[in-house]
């Protein structure tokens, strides 16, 4: 048994980990159990979704193998072990690139398919899912379903986003886009007030691929922040810049991430970025994934850990609510270095899971400080379910089952494509099994 913890090192568990490494006696190994069982890839899943506390842990990092890749139509097989970043590195020379990552390329295939990550050109490209052709996935039984959009597709929408409870996924093959280079152009916009913020969303949907917030949640009497957009550029003789890689090195005792930090730190980032506004040329490492160069930064939330909570609201209740959210922050002298604002496109989901739904996304990091934390997120959770909107699992350390049930209205269908044989922590609390 091994201790395993979540990106939000909220706890560390014991498991029985089990690597996997060899795709052709997967479905043997997976039928030995013991079970219930779970694929487990990086762990950058901030709660219980990658955790399977007191039982077994499939882990997924030695199926890292490229199968093929096509460099005329942009195809690529791979592994469900293989990291986003190794794509990146692969394809880029040859004109590719993934159309859809998170705000981390440390992690895998197999964990983005399950949780069907998205990024900050939802508007455009949608979900991880929808780049994937097709999926090979082994069951319990040791069953191997290929499946896709159009291959037993009931099974391909199932396991996209299906929080890693229909199976194993071990084989992917991914569509990806044709790209000039690894440019951005890009722009800062400060702005002083939310309607500043989705009238800059709604203006930049036509021109920009790419857009996203950062929000001061410290700032008294308004919510001021800076919008970030970019889109493709065909710049060429630049050298990519250097970057050094840093390592929060220990576990402080207490949460860096306080009231005496949060206020200086958001005041000085806001200055910052109002004096570089304006367009510039950037490479998509630090415009994507800003927080890669920084190892084990979750370090700095202490011993306790921290809470991600990452919402959507429809549309027409995003003002309104992500208001209401930021008041009951400020109200409970809570802050977040990251706070992020975004807004989703009119895209249906590819997975019964899928999270994303046209309208805003919010999603912030609150230090662990017991129950004065977890009654602030109930306070966010009531505001959430008022506006029919929804939390994101991947994220997720502690929804009530009647927010989840609200949220996803697709679960019935759902279940009846687990995995018997599989189980988390996640699905324990909010499934029961």
């Amino acid at each position: 048994m091994r201790q395993v913890s979540s990106w939000g090192r909220l706890d560390a568990p014991a498991h029985r980990v089990i690597r996997l490494t060899d795709p052709e006696r997967l479905p043997e190994q997976l039928r030995s159990g013991p079970f219930p069982g779970l694929a487990y890839g990086m762990g950058r899943s901030y709660g219980d979704v990658c955790l399977n506390p007191d039982n077994t842990l499939w882990e997924t990092a030695g199926l890292d193998h490229f199968v093929a890749f096509d460099d005329r139509s942009g195809l690529l097989v791979c592994e469900a072990g293989v990291l986003l970043r190794d794509i990146q590195r692969l394809t880029l020379p040859r004109g590719w690139m993934l159309p859809v990552t998170p705000g981390t390329q440390l992690v895998t295939v197999g964990g983005a398919i399950a949780n069907d990550v998205h990024g900050k050109n939802h508007h455009l490209q949608g979900t991880f899912g929808e780049h994937v052709r097709r999926l090979t996935l082994v069951r319990t039984d040791g069953t191997t379903l290929e499946c896709g959009p159009d291959q037993q597709a009931d099974w391909f929408a199932a396991t996209v986003g299906g929080l890693g409870l229909t199976g194993v996924i071990v084989r992917a093959e991914l569509q990806l886009r044709r790209v000039a280079g690894p440019w951005l152009e890009t722009e800062a916009l400060p702005f002083e007030n939310l309607e500043a913020f989705f009238s800059l969303a709604d203006h930049s949907v036509a021109g920009w691929e790419h857009t996203v917030s950062w929000i001061d949640c410290m700032a008294s009497g308004h919510t001021r922040g800076v919008f970030m957009r970019g889109r493709p550029s065909a710049a060429e003789g630049r050298r990519r810049p250097r970057t050094r890689m840093l390592r929060m090195p220990f576990v402080p005792p207490v949460s860096l991430v306080n009231a005496l930090s949060l206020r200086p730190f958001n005041q000085l980032y806001y200055l910052l970025n109002t004096r570089r506004r304006g367009r510039t040329l950037t490479h998509y490492e630090p415009f994507f994934y800003p927080l890669d160069n920084l190892l084990d930064w979750n370090r700095m939330y202490g011993p306790r850990g921290f809470y991600q909570y990452q919402s959507v609201v429809p549309q027409d209740a995003g003002l309104d609510s992500t208001k209401a959210m930021l008041a009951e922050i400020s109200r409970a002298g809570e802050g977040s270095f990251l706070a992020v604002l975004k807004t989703f496109g009119e895209r249906a989901p590819i997975g019964m899971l899928s999270f994303p739904q046209a309208g805003a996304t919010l999603a912030l990091d609150f230090p662990n400080r017991g129950e004065r934390t977890l009654a602030l997120l109930a306070r966010l959770d009531a505001i959430v379910l008022e506006a029919r909107g929804r939390l994101y699992a991947a994220k997720d350390a502690r929804m009530p089952r009647t927010l989840f049930e609200a949220g996803y209205p697709r679960l019935p269908e759902f279940l009846h494509y687990r995995d018997p044989g599989i189980s988390s922590g996640l699905s324990r609390r909010l499934l029961g099994h």
